[in-house]
């Protein structure tokens, strides 16, 4: 796979979280209490200043009711190309653990997949608990070993392995073996109540 340049993502996830949070009408400060990132990173993303972790767009997504992958459409979801070709899909490289994700689907559906590419010994935490509305996802290893731990729970997968559940819980990816993995996430997503301000 190879990476969208990071201005272009920059200006995509910036244009993205401005145009949910208005949508939602939600202030920079509401956002940030109910996201738990404060409001000068908010900012900064939303001006495409910043190369926000994995981490920090979950708790963004979480917080504006979306899973991540939206974060990365290129415009507001509306009755778009039902055919996402390889070109368009937007590859982005997590700063802190080198993870690389492509999402696959067109923009707007209410399933997506997205690819993964983990470096061996990497590892990310998503603190983020119970969704509202709620979000379930399967994990397909395609290539390599994957450990995911839900809360107190930890799965081995190896090649070929799918591990389904609801994103209810903190979750931990971590790859913990010498080469990388590579798998797909395929997530279906509940249509979002507006938030309050």
């Amino acid at each position: 796979m190879t990476e969208d340049t990071p201005l272009s993502l920059h200006e995509r996830i910036a244009g993205q979280v401005r145009q949910l949070r208005a949508a939602r009408g939600l202030s920079l400060d509401a956002l940030a209490s109910h996201c738990g990132v404060s409001r000068s990173m908010i900012s900064l993303i939303e001006r495409g200043e910043s190369s926000p972790t994995a981490v920090v767009l979950e708790r963004l997504a979480c917080g504006l009711g979306v899973p991540l992958a939206a974060l990365f459409d290129a415009a507001p979801a509306t009755a778009a190309d039902p055919v996402a070709r390889l070109a368009a899909q937007p590859l982005w490289r997590d700063p802190a653990s080198g993870y690389l994700r492509r999402n696959v689907s067109p923009a707007g559906t209410p399933v997506r997949i997205v690819e993964v590419e983990f470096p061996a010994g990497a590892e990310v935490a998503y603190e983020t608990g119970a969704r509202s509305p709620s979000v379930h996802q399967q994990i397909w290893v395609l290539e390599g070993r994957m450990q995911i731990r839900l809360g107190d729970t930890a799965h081995e997968l190896a090649t070929g392995d799918c591990l389904a559940h609801p994103l209810d819980r903190p979750i931990v990816y971590s790859n913990p073996t010498r080469r990388p993995a590579r798998y797909a996430v395929v997530i279906v997503h509940e249509a979002a109540a507006p938030l309050g301000r």
